[in-house]
């Protein structure tokens, strides 16, 4: 069916705040997932209601959290989360690299005991509004192991970019370190269809087109083969050791019935592009580099197909009956 976003944030919010969630952590985690949808990202908008619902009614995480200030110095400062629903400390963390980066061009904002914090380049919109270039960071639980291992220990471990662009929408590019992500290889499962082979591999640490093997006892193939794992371990270390955060072993399966808070981490980088070559330099460059792109007609601008679906998003958003009937009964439970 298809649903104006204001009723879909309403329906939102509520079951969040049927679930145990406060009013603030509510709103900004349904603020987002509304965003997402209409981003034309479904697998991270009103699925995840009923997600979030069975974290908090199960403990995983805390609804009553208030996020606090733990270190603060200069152009860094971590946030402790927690254990909520980190949109609140996401929010926090975007507005004090902001702050930080105009005071002194770059600027780190950690986020700890956190959890799954949705889609990074959404948080880093207000950052490329702001004139700045931002980065995002997130560990989650294992899902890849080491280059050569058998066992998983990072996590799909995405990282997004957003670079602001004079009177167009910015460039943001978002992606997780898996050739998939682990929402496809579930829905496989679910539907008892077999996945291709490069998508995930088994308990021995070999491929396999078993989605069940995959989810329940093996790993997700990263991007790029060893560079791709390499990668993985790089923003572990910087979701989690410069945060102090749980790294993936340490933290269950987001989607496990039953298991511990999360506790991982997040991190959000600002640049001020006037503290280095100017803006006007900074702008004149990243337009050089977009028109030389687009010269080419198969090219796509990252970023530009959720711009589009926004804009469609207007005239209402296409949501399962089903998935409305569950968040419907969330909202009366």
């Amino acid at each position: 069916m298809k649903k104006e976003p204001q009723d879909l944030f309403r329906l939102a919010r509520t079951a969040l705040e049927r679930a145990g969630a406060n009013s603030k952590m509510a709103e900004a985690a349904a603020r987002h997932l509304v965003r997402a949808e209409e981003q034309g990202l479904p697998t991270h908008g009103m699925s995840r209601v009923p997600f979030y619902c069975s974290m908090l009614r199960k403990g995983r995480a805390d609804g009553a959290a208030q996020p606090a200030l733990v270190a603060d110095r200069a152009a860094t400062c971590l946030i402790d989360n927690r254990d909520g629903l980190p949109y609140v400390s996401a929010q926090w963390a975007i507005e004090e690299v902001i702050q930080r980066a105009r005071r002194n061009g770059i600027a780190f904002a950690g986020i700890r005991n956190s959890a799954h914090v949705g889609v990074l380049g959404i948080h880093l919109l207000p950052v490329a509004e702001a004139g700045l270039v931002g980065f995002a960071f997130t560990n989650s639980p294992a899902a890849i192991p080491p280059w050569g291992g058998k066992k998983a220990l990072f996590g799909t471990n995405p990282v997004a970019a957003a670079f602001p662009r004079k009177n167009s929408q910015p460039l943001v590019i978002d992606l997780a370190l898996t050739t998939v992500v682990r929402g496809k290889i579930m829905m496989a499962m679910r539907k008892g269809e077999r996945i291709p082979e490069g998508w995930a591999l088994d308990r021995h640490g070999k491929p396999t087109t078993d989605p069940k093997e995959a989810i329940e006892h093996g790993s997700l193939f990263p991007i790029g083969g060893a560079k791709g794992a390499m990668l993985a371990l790089m923003f572990e270390l910087i979701c989690a050791a410069l945060t102090g955060a749980a790294i993936g072993p340490e933290a269950d399966s987001f989607f496990a019935e039953e298991g511990n808070k999360p506790r991982i981490g997040q991190a959000f980088i600002a640049i001020d592009p006037g503290a280095l070559a100017g803006n006007g330099k900074f702008s004149e460059r990243v337009e050089t580099i977009v028109s030389t792109m687009l010269s080419d007609p198969e090219v796509r601008l990252p970023g530009a197909r959720r711009f589009a679906a926004e804009a469609a998003a207007k005239k209402g958003i296409e949501v399962a009956d089903d998935l409305m009937a569950q968040i419907e009964k969330l909202c009366s439970t």
